[in-house]
């Protein structure tokens, strides 16, 4: 279900960064230029599931990743659906990157590491905490504060900001209004 089948890579590490990204949060941002640092490259991976409704469809969230990632070459965006761990192996990962904003994601976290390492051992799991600044940001509250009039200048990239709006335009059948 991926919307490029790589075939796995020969040489360098590699690691994918699964996620809903709706939206794209500055804390996704700092953990995935991290990431791109610390593996040779790293796939952003956008999590395929038709039981949720978010409110940027899996093509919109694809273009902004792209979009905001377009001038880091060690920086691939994809998509996955199923299982993780298999996604993983037919990119030829070796790592997992999981984000940890606080120790309430610790233990869900530690579960889905302990279960991803009995399916497929070669796997590591690398836990990464966003910078301070964004450590109290989810997709969630940016939605809801957004949606509710209030400002995410400097939760969110600029260009996630300006999708948030066109999208809001959209859902309301109003022109794009809202200030920054």
């Amino acid at each position: 279900m991926s919307s490029s089948q790589a075939e796995p890579t020969a040489t360098g590490r590699m690691a994918v960064y699964p996620g809903s990204f709706d939206p794209l949060t500055n804390g996704h941002v700092d953990i995935i230029e991290r990431g791109a640092r610390l593996f040779d490259r790293i796939v952003v991976a956008v999590l395929v599931n038709i039981e949720k409704r978010p409110l940027f469809s899996v093509d919109e969230r694809v273009a902004i990743l792209r979009a905001a990632f377009r001038g880091n070459p060690k920086v691939e965006v994809d998509t996955f659906g199923g299982l993780l761990v298999d996604y993983a192996r037919r990119k030829g990962a070796h790592a997992i990157v999981r984000g940890l904003r606080a120790v309430s994601d610790f233990e869900y976290e530690f579960q889905m590491a302990l279960m991803n390492r009995r399916l497929a051992p070669q796997l590591e799991t690398v836990f990464m905490m966003p910078g301070e600044q964004y450590t109290y940001i989810s997709s969630r509250l940016i939605k809801e504060v957004f949606m509710l009039g209030g400002s995410v200048g400097g939760m969110v990239p600029p260009l996630v900001e300006d999708e948030l709006r066109k999208k809001q335009a959209s859902l309301t059948g109003g022109p794009e209004t809202r200030q920054a």
